[in-house]
Order: structure tokens, then sequence, then C-alpha cells
């Protein structure tokens, strides 16, 4: 066994602050209140990270990298009949690949919708006052029933890839996104996880996050 660098730090680090921010958003939901100016921040860090993740998916490490994971519908076919490659099982084998990108469609979908929504109780998306009252009630549906569903059984599909390939087929994925580093059967070409591309990555987000927030409170 081989062991090799497959997530870089920014694709780890983006993966868990989204997760906490997902928990923080639901939370803040539920209570409601006061608390929803935390929903609203975590809100804009979410969709901070979104952006950021679809950069990524051209600039960075090798195995986040669309280009790379991203597979036809014929390739798709092929592994389903369990004809698929050592290296499709390096990083986000071509299932796998189907699930990220759905969550980045439905979470952007459901981070932008937000703006938009108005319960027309307490809250109001910073945005809303910008768009039709027909826009604002779509905008409001998608983010607290449709998409909102969607992203919910995403999300469990996602966790329970992660039980099945742990019980059945004895694969940990969790802590290759903890440590970086996957146990191969064969070398194969690392991720760039270099200080400088950590670096570039900060910088990145950071001016990701600074335009949304300018954007989103220059237009409030």
């Amino acid at each position: 066994m081989v062991r090799v660098r497959i997530w870089d730090l920014p694709t780890r680090v983006f993966h868990w602050l989204l997760v906490l921010c997902v928990v923080g958003l639901v939370v803040s939901g539920q209570i409601g209140g006061a608390a929803m100016q935390w929903h609203y921040r975590l809100g804009y860090v979410a969709l901070a990270l979104l952006l950021f993740r679809l950069l990524w998916g051209f600039v960075g490490g090798r195995w986040s990298r669309f280009v790379v994971f991203v597979r036809s519908p014929g390739v798709v076919l092929r592994y389903l009949r369990g004809q698929g490659t050592p290296e499709m099982e390096a990083g986000h084998n071509p299932l796998g690949a189907l699930s990220v990108l759905g969550l980045l469609t439905v979470g952007l979908v459901q981070a932008s919708s937000g703006l938009f929504s108005d319960d027309e109780i307490i809250s109001s998306g910073p945005l809303a006052h910008l768009v039709s009252s027909d826009w604002v009630s779509l905008a409001t549906r998608l983010h607290t029933k449709v998409n909102k569903v969607a992203l919910i059984a995403l999300v469990m599909l996602h966790v329970g890839a992660i039980v099945y390939y742990r019980v059945a087929k004895r694969r940990d994925l969790v802590r290759p996104m903890v440590t970086g580093d996957k146990e191969l059967a064969s070398a194969m070409e690392p991720a760039r996880d270099t200080v400088g591309s950590r670096l570039f990555a900060l910088s990145l987000f950071l001016t990701i996050l600074s335009g949304v927030w300018w954007g989103v409170q220059s237009l409030s």
C-alpha cells in the first residue's frame, strides 16, 4: 500500500467548515427570532464557501479538480457494471462526483434563494426588496420547501454512502478528509498541497467572502 496525498488542505477545510455552517444554519433557522442574524451571517459564509469550491474545482489540487473526477455518462455506467479503474477510487468515484455536483448545485440555490426570501412575519432576506413579489414567493418556496428537502435528501444520501463504504466495503472515507492521505494499492500523482497553494486558497476565499459581504451590504 502507498500513502498518497489526495485531498489538499483547502478542500478539507472547505468540507468541514461547510458542515459546521450547515449545522449552524439549521439550528439558527429553527430557533428563529434574534438567531436569524446568525442565520444570515452563516448563509453568507456558506455561499462564499460554495463559490470558493466551484473555483477550486478548476485551480485546486489534482483530485479536487472537476476535470479529474467528473466522468461522462458512459464511464459512470461502466463503473456501475464493475468496470472501474483504481484511479476512479482514489478521489471521488463517478457516483461520488455526481453527489458533489448535486450538493454544490443545490447548496448554491439554497444560499442564493435565502437572499431573496421573506417569511412575511419577522425575517426577510437582505435582497428581497430588489425583486418582485412573485420572485420573492418563488425564492421563499425554494428556500423553505422544495430546495430545502432536496438538500436534506442529498446530505442524508452522502452520509449513507459514507456509512455503507465503512460497513460493507471496510473503507473509511472520513479519515482521508481529515488527514488528506489515502492508502492506495499503487502510487498515483498526489494533489498539490504546498504552502503557496494554501496561501493562494486562503486569499481566494477571503476575496470571495469580502465580495459576498460587500455585495449584500451595498445592495441591502
